[in-house]
């Protein structure tokens, strides 16, 4: 399996040029489509719309949540299409990258002039290899 920071580094390429092409204004089902299917088609394993459970005083609620992209089985992608990220998108995230023991997850949103601005990398006790 390639290491995170590859990974990473090849979505947030993927949607440099997606939005470059597209640019904003579409649905974030069809951004998380296409990126899936981009993905894919350079090799990696894609899950798109993830069930995520989670366990509170001895319950367990099944699917709770659903994480847009999942690759590689270690890098979450949470997709926007939305004026501005605020903080409840990168806290949503941060709970996605908890619950499943995730380290690092990107939240890339597709509405900005340029998708430089909407970028965020952010960690859940990742340690960069050595």
């Amino acid at each position: 399996m390639p290491a995170i920071d590859d990974i990473s580094a090849r979505v947030v390429g993927e949607a440099i040029k997606i939005h470059r092409e597209l640019g904003p204004g579409l649905l974030e089902s069809v951004y998380e489509a296409i990126l899936a299917a981009s993905l894919e088609r350079s090799g990696y394993k894609v899950q798109r719309q993830v069930p995520v459970s989670i366990e509170y005083d001895g319950m367990r609620l099944e699917g709770a949540f659903r994480i847009d992209l999942l690759v590689e089985e270690s890098l979450i992608v949470e997709i926007k299409a939305v004026e501005t990220l605020t903080k409840v998108h990168a806290k949503q995230l941060l709970t996605y990258l908890r619950l499943m023991k995730q380290p690092v997850g990107l939240l890339l949103n597709f509405s900005g002039l340029t998708m430089k601005e909407g970028i965020r990398r952010l960690v859940n006790n990742y340690q960069p290899p050595s």
